[in-house]
Parts: C-alpha cells; sequence; structure tokens
C-alpha cells in the first residue's frame, strides 16, 4: 500500500474545480511571477466557501494578504542570449509532451506510481475544500510564531456580512483567535483566523510534525559572565522600540536593480565591500563598544524609549518568503 505523501501542488477552488495555472507552472523557478497588482489586476480570489460556526454559515472568499516584489529573470543561452525554453520531456519515447498528456502520479517504490486523476481529488471525503469549521478558540500567545506559514484577507460575500460582522466583534471583544481547517492548494491546512484592521485574516499554520526540532540543530549553552550579560541588556535596551516595518528596506533588491542600470548604460559596477572574517574578539569590549557606537549615533543625551508590553499579535515576528 502506498503511503500518505505531500501531492503535487496546484491550486484548487472551494468546488474542488482547478484553476488554470499550467501557463504560470511552465515558468522557471527562478522568474518569480509579479503580483497581479503591479500587472494592473486587481487581487483575484483564490478559494471561495464558507465560515462554518456553530449552526452559522458565513460565505467568504480568501484573497492573498502579502505579494513576492523579487525581481524577475530569465534563463538565457550564455552564447547568444535567446530565452531558453522549459520543456515537459519524455525520455521513455524521446520526445515533447504537451499538456493534454500528462497526469499525475505518486511513487510509493522506485520507479512504481499510483495514478491520480482530478476526478479522485475531488471525491475525497473532506469537508474543509468548501468550509472552514471553526472547532477551537485560543488567545494568540499561546500559538508560537514557529507555526505560521502564511497570512490570507477574508472578505463576505453581500449574504454573509452581517454574520461575519458578528464573527469580527465577538473575537474582538473575547481578544482571542479561531482555529480551524481548510483545504487549500490540494492541502488540508491547520488555520487560525484573528481580528486585524477591522477585518478578518486567515493564516494557515504548520503542523506540530512538520515543524522541525530545535535541538537538531544543537545546543548554543555557554557560560556567560555577570559583566557581559548586564552590558549586553544595556545595548538590548537602548535599541528597544516599537517596530516600525516601513523604515526598513529590502537593500538586496535595491542594490540588483541599480546594478541593472548600470549595466543598462555601460556603466562601471562598485564592488561591494568584503565580508567581515569574523575574528574572535573579547566578548565585554565588543559589547562596549556597540553601545558606545549606538550612543554616537543617537546623542548622548537621549534616553531609552519606553515600551509597553504588547499583546501577542504586537510581539509576533516572522522570517519569510516566501508562498
Amino acid at each position: 500500500m502506498p503511503t500518505t505523501k505531500e501531492r503535487p501542488k496546484a491550486e484548487r477552488n472551494g468546488t474542488g474545480e482547478r484553476r488554470a495555472s499550467r501557463a504560470r507552472s511552465e515558468k522557471p523557478a527562478d522568474a518569480p511571477v509579479k503580483p497581479a497588482e503591479e500587472r494592473g489586476a486587481g487581487p483575484r480570489s483564490l478559494w471561495k466557501g464558507a465560515i462554518s460556526f456553530g449552526l452559522v454559515t458565513i460565505p467568504i472568499k480568501l484573497f492573498p494578504a502579502t505579494g513576492s516584489k523579487d525581481l524577475s529573470f530569465h534563463l538565457l543561452h550564455a552564447r547568444c542570449n535567446t530565452r531558453l525554453k522549459q520543456l515537459r520531456w519524455c525520455p521513455a519515447c524521446n520526445r515533447e509532451v504537451a499538456w493534454d498528456e500528462v497526469v499525475r502520479g505518486y511513487e510509493y517504490a522506485k520507479d512504481q506510481y499510483v495514478r491520480l486523476t482530478d476526478e479522485d481529488f475531488d471525491k475525497l471525503p473532506v469537508a474543509s475544500k468548501h468550509s472552514i469549521e471553526l472547532s477551537a478558540f485560543a488567545h494568540e500567545s499561546e500559538i508560537d510564531p514557529l507555526y505560521y506559514e502564511k497570512s490570507y484577507y477574508l472578505e463576505p460575500e453581500p449574504t454573509g456580512r452581517k454574520s461575519f460582522a458578528l464573527l469580527l466583534r465577538a473575537l474582538s471583544d473575547k481578544r482571542l483567535t479561531a482555529i480551524g481547517k481548510i483545504a487549500l492548494r490540494e492541502r488540508e491546512r491547520l488555520c487560525a483566523l484573528r481580528v486585524h484592521d477591522d477585518s478578518l485574516v486567515l493564516e494557515t499554520l504548520y503542523y506540530v510534525d512538520e515543524i522541525r526540532p530545535s535541538h537538531a540543530i544543537g545546543s548554543a549553552a555557554a557560560e556567560i559572565g555577570p559583566r557581559e550579560l548586564d552590558m549586553a541588556h544595556k545595548l538590548i535596551d537602548y535599541l528597544t522600540e516599537p517596530f516600525q516595518p516601513e523604515k526598513y528596506r529590502d537593500e538586496y533588491r535595491q542594490a540588483v536593480t541599480e546594478l541593472i542600470e548600470h549595466k543598462l548604460h555601460g556603466q562601471e559596477v562598485v564592488r561591494s565591500p568584503e565580508a567581515p572574517q569574523g575574528e574572535v574578539i573579547d566578548l565585554m569590549e565588543a559589547l562596549r563598544a556597540s553601545l558606545a557606537a549606538e550612543t554616537g549615533k543617537r546623542g548622548t543625551a537621549a534616553a531609552p524609549p519606553s515600551r509597553k508590553p504588547g499583546r501577542g499579535a504586537a510581539s509576533r515576528s516572522r522570517a519569510h518568503t516566501a508562498a
């Protein structure tokens, strides 16, 4: 018997119908698709279904809340600069294969496959293909940020606006996050619904067995002296401030953009400075120098800003990108 394994990703909506995404899948992996907003089109719903809240059913649409800003590159032939084509090639038939000849198969043993069709997926007895059943409510601070995967906006259908507003208000008053499941991109995903800017955001979550244990990378234990810890606390206190995402920029993307502009105009490319070699230095001296440098930047008269402890939503941080 074949064991369960994640199937190839392909978008499906709430009715199980396959989206026409084959043209997009022909793009090479290093050529990210620009967001729809940048191509002059509005956002398109990825999923249609309903939220099941007790006996209340709320019809909704799901929209992506984030979009990649990566620069797109095509693969060229180095000899003639011709853009390369990506072919679906069958080595047994020694020819290119058209999309209408393509099927999917799960490899349960070496070179042995179980073929699955669209109809097989449509017949799966999974309620989350059509609805998000809210099965529990929890405080957001109880959800480790490690479990968060991707964010989506929820929009109610006209017939569900009042019920949607009721759920939104109830979650806001109770300061809770709803937990449920949704079948999205041919996977049943754990999800969390939380209040955000007078609306609801759905966050897909990883399952417990998808989180790798931290002990796999080894221990970071080391003996720390009280003076070193005190100096580290002072440096952290001095740099503590409310999170302002707008102050951060993708400097790597900006540098690549400038590199492209320089090459277009035949200008010389300026090399970046060499990376530090990680030489061994005295920890206390490094902390003291870091604190002095930050003090010099802000002025010796500036006091460390005070900060009130925030709720889970305000204190949560993520690493990405990066559907």
